[in-house]
């Protein structure tokens, strides 16, 4: 398999324009929208080390700023899981649109704060994506959300990050979709100790490669 195409692409729709980076393998099996942390964007090191695996298993990946330059310094709007939400629906459509991807499933992959816009937007627009995969994620920010989401969820939390396993043990409670707690131990919140992140990716890719497929009975069953 060759070397994934690299598109810088901007998404722009009333008044906001915001940068991403589209990774295509050949016939890719799917795609999958990443929503970034607080204070990270298309550039995090984490996000685009598991984008480059996803898309060494045949998934194409869209990192995309949800913010624009001038918002990301507003920690009002950095927080705003609403906003975060809407701008990752804004890019599923795109998605849904744009040549290269308009045939394929869309699954979401949030980190950090990024993972309650990423289960927000899957409650609110159900039928558009297929899988969600949280690292090191904060499920609970999406509220009241989380009991309307539908598409199989992953959380993924360090073995030393302590109060976010609790919130993703809670959060799990509130899923009723399939769904499943990982925790990687040794791990701190940022995946940064040896080994913990490839973990993280490669968790992530059977995720996708399981649910990013024709829907069977067995996979409306709840994993806990």
């Amino acid at each position: 398999m060759g070397s994934p195409t690299v598109l810088q692409v901007r998404i722009s729709e009333a008044g906001v324009s915001l940068h991403g980076i589209l990774g295509l393998p050949e016939q890719p099996q799917g795609v999958i929208a990443f929503a970034h942390g607080s204070g990270s964007g298309r550039f995090s090191p984490r996000n685009q080390f598991v984008a480059r695996h996803l898309e060494a298993g045949g998934f194409a990946t869209l990192l995309l700023d949800l913010l624009t330059p001038d918002e990301a310094d507003d920690r009002r709007k950095v927080f705003n899981i609403d906003l975060l939400a809407d701008r990752l629906l804004l890019a599923q459509d795109w998605l849904s649109k744009h040549p290269h991807t308009i045939r394929l499933r869309v699954g979401y992959f949030g980190a950090s704060t990024g993972a309650g816009a990423a289960l927000q937007a899957a409650a609110r627009k159900p039928q558009a994506v297929e899988a969600v995969v949280s690292r090191g994620g904060r499920p609970d920010l999406a509220g009241l959300y989380l009991s309307q989401v539908l598409a199989p969820t992953l959380l993924l939390v360090g073995g030393d990050d302590g109060p976010v396993i609790d919130m993703n043990r809670e959060a799990l409670t509130q899923l009723t979709c399939p769904k499943k707690l990982v925790i990687v131990p040794g791990a701190t919140h940022l995946f940064e100790e040896p080994g913990t992140l490839e973990q993280v990716a490669e968790q992530a890719l059977r995720w996708f490669q399981r649910y990013l497929q024709p829907r069977t009975s067995t996979a409306k069953e709840c994993i806990e």
